[in-house]
């Protein structure tokens, strides 16, 4: 089975990554302590754990390198690219991309989180999605 079950990300600041998730997506946690936030999306988790503390979870030091990589949050319609990105900037995120069709069809846009963590906003003729917000490749 491929699956992906939580997604962590490395922030500086809990309450300034808090305000970002919750204020620009609308998200709630269903965790939090002093170090880390879990956010239940559909069929994942995401989390936002302290540098420090994730680098101590990880027996790694001080993480040497950045991977480059995007998250991708998928909108259901064209008409919503826009304005989610311009919720994102508002609640503290930096405009990457301002949206755009790129050459394979569709529209989309990037903001980074308060850390830099890049997510694509778009939205994919190519791709269905559910009621419950689940993405599927192809129609």
């Amino acid at each position: 089975m491929q699956s992906v079950s939580v997604i962590t990300l490395g922030v500086t600041d809990l309450a300034r990554s808090r305000h970002f998730y919750g204020e620009g997506f609308g998200w709630s946690p269903v965790f939090e302590n002093h170090e880390i936030i879990f956010y239940q999306l559909n069929g994942i988790v995401l989390g936002t754990f302290l540098n420090a503390a994730l680098d101590e979870d990880m027996q790694r030091r001080g993480s040497e390198g950045n991977a480059a990589f995007a998250l991708a949050h998928n909108v259901a319609d064209r008409e919503a690219v826009a304005p989610l990105i311009e919720r994102l900037a508002d609640a503290g995120g930096t405009l990457l991309r301002a949206a755009d069709a790129p050459p394979h069809g569709g529209l989309r846009g990037y903001v980074a989180d308060p850390d830099g963590h890049a997510w694509e906003i778009a939205w994919n003729p190519g791709f269905t999605m559910d009621g419950e917000g689940n993405v599927l490749f192809g129609t």
